[in-house]
């Protein structure tokens, strides 16, 4: 765990980012299994590898790391819950790429909320950037919201939002780790899974699917953007996240062949720009 703190932070939430850009993927592979099931099969795996994470961080003082996480944590936690609910929910009942780009709007949030609790400037190369990477976003697949997903598409925005609110959370308590507060999610996650599933049965290839989304995809992303937005910028967290909606489409692609138009790669190609002038703008910051 030392050296995963040793990282950059940036580096840190791209690494993240790239995990969760195969969530899509996943849960659209599923055979048999309803979004309540998946959502409580991808947490159970989920709680597993932070359990083991905070095990080899914390060791005998594990409990005192939920002790010392406080009402941030818990307050993190119980509003990430609603997000994990949302994204399985989301992208079960709407597209992978609407899901993508509805997420995204946690830039959008997360500069503002930055602006207004935490008192960060907005530099003019990250307002810039900002908006060519939802322009991005919005040329790849604006023109696939349709009415017939809106139930999904409201319900994609819980993720943002919350994402943004647990970043400003661990911006505000830098000191704090907010690790914790990703098992005390899982927890309300799981529960919500159970109750509404019913019967929590599925195929053998659905549980490995769901260990896939839990421990994988979610577990290690979520690991490595908490650590890593405690050094970085909560407007800089957005415009990395951004490249979650480049890798999400290209994974689509390349395993269950859907395929995305011109104009998905040329917005793509506007979001890692995008992301490559924030980049700069922070390296030249930091000499």
């Amino acid at each position: 765990m030392k050296l995963i703190r040793s990282l950059p932070g940036p580096v840190l939430v791209f690494l993240g980012a790239f995990s969760l850009s195969f969530g899509g993927l996943i849960i659209k592979s599923f055979e048999g299994a309803t979004q309540w099931q998946i959502l409580f099969w991808r947490t159970v795996f989920f709680l597993l590898v932070i359990s083991i994470y905070l095990l080899i961080t914390y060791k005998k003082s594990i409990f005192k790391s939920f002790y010392d996480s406080g009402l941030p944590g818990f307050f993190g936690g119980l509003i990430l819950s609603f997000g994990f609910c949302g994204y399985v929910f989301a992208m079960y009942n709407t597209t992978v790429a609407n899901t993508n780009f509805i997420i995204q709007t946690q830039t959008i949030f997360l500069a503002i909320f930055g602006y207004f609790f935490l008192k960060e400037k907005i530099s003019k190369v990250t307002l810039t950037s900002i908006v060519l990477a939802v322009s991005g976003i919005t040329l790849m697949v604006g023109n696939t919201l349709s009415p017939g997903q809106m139930l999904g598409n409201i319900a994609a925005f819980s993720m943002p939002i919350s994402f943004a609110v647990l970043i400003l959370v661990v911006r505000k308590y830098p000191n704090v780790d907010m690790v914790p507060s990703q098992f005390i999610a899982g927890i309300f996650a799981l529960m919500i899974g159970y109750l509404m599933s019913g019967k929590i049965h599925i195929s053998y290839h659905d549980i490995f699917l769901g260990f896939l989304a839990g421990f994988f995809q979610l577990g290690f992303g979520f690991i490595f953007i908490t650590i890593g937005a405690q050094r970085t910028p909560s407007a800089m967290v957005g415009i990395i996240m951004l490249t979650e909606a480049v890798f999400g489409p290209l994974w689509a692609w390349l395993f269950i062949n859907e395929q995305p138009p011109n104009v998905v790669l040329l917005g793509g190609t506007i979001v890692i720009i995008a992301v490559l002038m924030q980049f700069l703008h922070q390296y030249k910051l930091s000499k």
